[in-house]
């Protein structure tokens, strides 16, 4: 078989794996999913109660709509906002079901390679295919060729710890049956009885830990003995709480706003530039979390850890990859990605060139392109695989016209991964964050010592 007849593989049957195949079919291009759960969008179905904050209009891909028409499919409201219930069952599974045995599943991928190359050999090498090995539920081993590969496998079951420094914390696993790195569905009376009357520690500063605390806020209002405890290892500045009404992104504004009355309202104390280095269990089975800086915070009776998501590249490992050694990302894209740079939510529109790498042919696509980088969106994936499939079959021109224009955050001042202590000070414009300490803002805030929550000045500051 000629490598032209050789099907592309997509890693991942999830909303960006799902895309590329469809716009793989539109180009007459025969696709292969490897999926290794046993349905469509494992992941999503795994956050099902949590809310996007993307609209459906937001939420499709054009050529997989032309691939869904046939079968009577009918557009949801674009205005309207779904769970991640609703869009694997109105769009990501009936998706998947057009597709048909274009996916498999069950099929997890251990490798990926040239066909006869290691990593270290060039003879030859751009000539010879793709070959995955692939290990069914059973343990069955098999060898799939390919002509191409999009890895859309995702960042969903590879989870950042509660240790600042990247690794997870000394006594965070042996808390496992304690700690959870998910939203969880309080919705569910199971999960509900776990948080409901307890303390429960929330580290992170994104939009799941903006979530995770607006929904305990909400259990509080109704079983007394409810608290959370909010842990960032930044400060509290005007950014904290995300963009607010200035999100282009409305939903995605409303969640930070949510996030800061829960602090306001007392449900919620914030914790400012803890770093954690350990997790120590009490002799009644509570959890400390201690510090870098040598503090304890008060017990706590269960613990969320939402400090982000990494890729899986163990399976790549014989793969030429063109990687940042920062965000694990592909080396052209991590710039304009780069939180540590970034700035007020835009990315600069992105296609194939910036996705490529010293191995020609493989892709990283969706959230796993962006490595460890944050905010990305669905309507971000679906252009990124537009471009790559059309680079595939050979249609530069379409490949390289890259038209994406990303709503903004309404947030200015990247470079803040890391606060300065000393920065935030009266002579610092007010944009930077307190030094570390426990605040609480509204409710309940000290008289002597309010802390005030200013607004960030156009165009950002603390170096960014």
């Amino acid at each position: 078989m000629s490598e032209q007849q050789l099907p592309v593989i997509v890693i991942g049957a999830g909303p960006a794996g799902l895309a590329a195949a469809a716009h793989l079919v539109e180009r007459g291009i025969e696709p292969l999913v490897l999926e290794a759960g046993p349905a469509a969008a494992s992941a999503v179905r795994e956050w099902s109660h949590v809310r996007l904050f993307s609209t459906w209009g937001e939420l499709t891909d054009p050529a997989a709509e032309k691939l869904l028409a046939p079968t009577g499919w009918t557009k949801p409201d674009a205005t309207s906002y779904p769970t991640g219930g609703d869009w694997t069952e109105h769009y990501l599974q009936p998706l998947a079901d057009a597709l048909g045995d274009r996916i498999r599943y069950g099929s997890r991928v251990t490798g990926v390679s040239r066909t006869g190359r290691d990593r270290i050999v060039d003879a030859d090498r751009e000539t010879q295919p793709f070959v995955l090995h692939v290990t069914s539920p059973e343990g069955r081993e098999e060898r799939i060729f390919a002509r191409a590969v999009i890895d859309a496998s995702g960042t969903w079951t590879t989870p950042s710890p509660a240790g600042a420094s990247g690794l997870p914390a000394l006594g965070e696993k042996a808390a496992a049956d304690r700690i959870t790195y998910r939203v969880p569905d309080l919705k569910d009376p199971a999960v509900r009885a776990r948080y409901a009357g307890r303390r429960t520690a929330v580290i992170g500063s994104g939009a799941s830990a903006f979530t995770a605390l607006a929904t305990l806020a909400d259990i509080a209002k109704e079983e007394p003995g409810t608290h959370a405890v909010w842990v960032l290892r930044r400060g509290i500045s005007g950014s904290t709480f995300g963009g607010g009404d200035a999100d282009q992104l409305p939903a995605r504004g409303a969640l930070g706003l949510a996030a800061k009355a829960a602090v306001d309202n007392g449900y919620a104390d914030a914790v400012t530039g803890f770093r954690t280095e350990a997790i120590e269990r009490t002799d009644d089975g509570q959890l400390v979390l201690a510090g870098e800086d040598g503090r304890r915070l008060e017990p706590v009776d269960e613990v969320i850890v939402l400090t982000g998501l990494r890729p899986d590249l163990s399976f790549l490992s014989e793969i030429r990859l063109g990687l940042d050694e920062r965000l694990q990302a592909p080396t052209e894209l991590a710039p304009l990605i780069d939180p540590n740079q970034h700035s007020c939510g835009t990315v600069y529109p992105h296609g194939h060139r910036e996705l490529s790498h010293p191995e020609p042919g493989v892709y990283l696509v969706g959230m796993k392109s962006y490595g460890r980088a944050p905010t990305f969106l669905a309507m971000t994936g679906y252009e990124q695989v537009r471009s790559v499939t059309a680079a595939i079959a050979g249609d530069r021109e379409s490949a390289d016209r890259v038209e994406l224009t990303l709503p903004e955050t309404g947030v200015c001042g990247g470079a803040g991964l890391f606060d300065d202590p000393n920065a935030g000070q009266a002579d610092s414009g007010g944009c930077c964050a307190p030094a570390p300490a426990l605040v609480r803002l509204g409710v309940g805030a000290p008289a002597a010592a309010p802390v005030v929550v200013e607004e960030t000045p156009a165009g950002g500051c603390c170096g960014s």
